[in-house]
């Protein structure tokens, strides 16, 4: 069996040989090696966030009939160029890289890897949460830079903790789920907002599920974990950032369409926010004249949550299955074009 193997910089082209030829042993293969993360992944030919070009990808496909992949575009242009393929296994929660329709014309079959980073994700986002509520970036800035700001133990620039402290998750998925566990388990009383969410299945992890309204106006602490859709693009925007308690901390840890930037600024100056926390951003990086590069009261990372080793070598192994799965006959897992099998 042929088959491309287009790693890059974290999901390398190493790592996923290997792990196909652990599920399938006569497996032969091309490579691709693509930038990102090194260089920003963009749109390509009608996809998003892909890394390398079509013809890059075309060239390196010739006559394969598998390709396992976490970046590389599979456009339109790039399936009519490829008559052999007949599996695209995406290492990633959301095949955004892949042309569904085209490939679905083309009789190929688009898998993914549902939940490969939730725990890196789940974590980091703790991390953004009890950063941003304790100030820890920014006091050990300014200590390092040779100030002692023995004011921030005066009461009122007191954080606050999680014990107690009410934190309203806007989406339930694989990482909004291990973030409320982890919350449960610091004590504090978990609100979600999630309109495909199982109330039985919220309530059994010890949270609480409301309408975002509810969870807006009644959390000093919120963190996103939405999938970004046409429906949530701007979930957040100026109607709802005022509903949020004045002194609010917000993170932003999923994607950076879920929510609108252009009011931060000054819901941060005017204290409406207390703190914010990013990991992703409507333009990424942002620019160099970003306004809220000069605010204290931010912390910004880049879009590292998903990162550690666990995430690619399980991304690696997620994708490596279903060509074994394809190889053996068997039913494929995580189908984004089920289509495609009727």
């Amino acid at each position: 069996m042929r088959i491309l193997a287009a790693g890059d910089e974290f999901v390398g082209t190493t790592l996923l040989t290997d792990a196909v030829r652990a599920h399938v042993a006569d497996a032969e293969f091309s490579e691709l090696s693509l930038p990102w993360p090194v260089e920003p992944f963009g749109p390509v030919g009608g996809v998003q966030e892909a890394s390398g070009t079509e013809d890059q990808v075309i060239e390196a496909l010739g006559d394969a009939e598998v390709a396992v992949t976490q970046m590389a575009p599979f456009t339109k242009k790039v399936f009519a160029a490829a008559p052999d393929l007949r599996l695209v296994s995406v290492c990633r929660g959301g095949p955004v890289n892949v042309d569904l329709t085209a490939a679905t014309e083309a009789g190929v079959a688009v898998t993914f890897a549902p939940g490969r980073n939730a725990a890196a994700a789940a974590e980091f986002a703790i991390g953004l949460i009890l950063a941003a509520m304790r100030r820890i970036p920014t006091a050990s800035a300014e200590l390092l830079g040779g100030q002692w700001r023995g004011d921030y133990y005066a009461y009122p620039n007191a954080g606050l903790e999680l014990d107690g402290t009410t934190v309203g998750l806007v989406g339930y998925g694989a990482i909004g789920a291990r973030v409320a566990k982890v919350l449960v388990a610091f004590g504090s009383r978990v609100l979600v907002a999630d309109p495909y969410a199982d109330a039985d299945r919220v309530a059994a992890d010890g949270a609480n599920l409301v309408e975002l309204d509810e969870l807006l106006r009644s959390s000093p602490v919120v963190s996103l974990h939405a999938r970004l859709t046409e429906q949530t693009h701007h979930l957040i925007d100026a109607e709802k950032l005022a509903l949020l308690p004045e002194g609010a901390v917000l993170v932003n840890s999923a994607r950076g369409g879920l929510l609108d930037y252009a009011p931060l600024p000054d819901l941060l100056r005017s204290g409406k926010l207390g703190a914010l926390a990013l990991d992703v951003y409507d333009e990424e990086p942002p620019p160099a004249d970003w306004e809220l590069r000069s605010l204290p009261n931010v912390i910004a990372t880049p879009h590292l949550a998903g990162c550690s080793k666990q995430t690619a070598q399980r991304a690696a192994e997620i994708v490596a299955a279903e060509v074994g799965r394809y190889a053996r006959g068997e039913t494929l897992l995580n189908v984004a074009n089920p289509d495609v099998l009727r």
